[in-house]
């Protein structure tokens, strides 16, 4: 009487760790490119939609700072999470696998000045303080500055500890150049009604990708694919992207598709040759 009672209290017992392993939520963490506010407003929705829909819970996880979000990815602390510094050389031993992308436009990185500046060529940089959103940023610093050390172009880098941070650096006049992603500017500068000029820049990037980190079993990682996949396609998902990209006055075409790492072999060419994995 006594084993059967064990073998029952180990089989419930089981069964309980069972169902909250289940119920366990993934992080899923975002690349610091704006406040931490703002950041939630916006995936915070996104993720309650794709939590629901695949049976996976999904919980944000959003560093105060660029690099303390690329450490993060660099430990493999994140389940899931959206970021294209996944590519550099030091973050790609977490050996994060790309499963989706944006269906919205590909990014470059630019450097700008306010269309009231005395800056009109790159040339006219030189020496200069730019701002840059961190070290480990790609379009906003990794890809600019590369190009700016292969035209001899020596600046003196100011960090904003983000994107939106060195935009509104860049706003108040605190530095008269910044490196930034194309299509976090144009966003920023519609939201904070600024104009600004630029003076150079890159070839295109695919948008950051959402990958996944390979311990994650691979039905979670399916389902929500799926869920992310066909969110915009469904009116209920449809309208939450809608009011998200609101938010950051983002263009359509909104929501994700499939994606692999093949689709960015682009970023891995890039720190193949770059020379700004050496100091600038």
């Amino acid at each position: 009487m006594l084993f059967k009672r064990f073998t029952i209290i180990v089989f419930c017992f089981s069964l309980f760790s069972l169902i909250a392993a289940e119920n366990t939520p993934y992080t899923f963490g975002v690349l610091a490119q704006r406040s931490a506010l703002l950041t939630a407003q916006y995936w915070n929705p996104i993720l309650t939609y794709v939590s629901s829909k695949s049976g996976i819970p999904l919980i944000l996880k959003v560093a105060r700072t660029a690099p303390e979000s690329n450490l993060a990815i660099q430990k493999g602390t994140y389940d899931f999470v959206y970021s294209n510094t996944i590519f550099s050389p030091k973050m790609a031993e977490a050996n994060y696998h790309v499963i989706l992308r944006p269906r919205d436009q590909a990014i470059m990185g630019q450097i700008v000045t306010l269309t009231n500046s005395s800056l009109y060529a790159l040339q006219d940089i030189a020496g200069k303080e730019v701002g840059f959103p961190s070290l480990t940023a790609f379009v906003g610093y990794a890809v600019p500055m590369d190009y700016l050390q292969q035209q001899g172009i020596k600046v003196i880098p100011i960090l904003g500890g983000n994107q939106e941070g060195i935009m509104a650096q860049l706003k108040v006049g605190k530095v008269m150049v910044a490196a930034v992603n194309s299509q976090v500017m144009k966003d920023y500068a519609r939201r904070e009604n600024i104009t600004y000029r630029v003076l150079w820049e890159s070839e295109k990037f695919l948008n950051i990708p959402i990958s996944v980190h390979p311990r994650i079993p691979k039905d979670a990682v399916q389902a929500i694919q799926n869920a992310f996949e066909q969110m915009n396609n469904d009116p209920e998902g449809l309208k939450i992207l809608e009011a998200s990209a609101k938010l950051i006055t983002q263009d359509s075409p909104l929501g994700f598709t499939n994606s692999s790492a093949k689709e960015y072999q682009s970023y891995r060419d890039f720190y193949a040759h770059a020379t700004v994995k050496k100091k600038p």
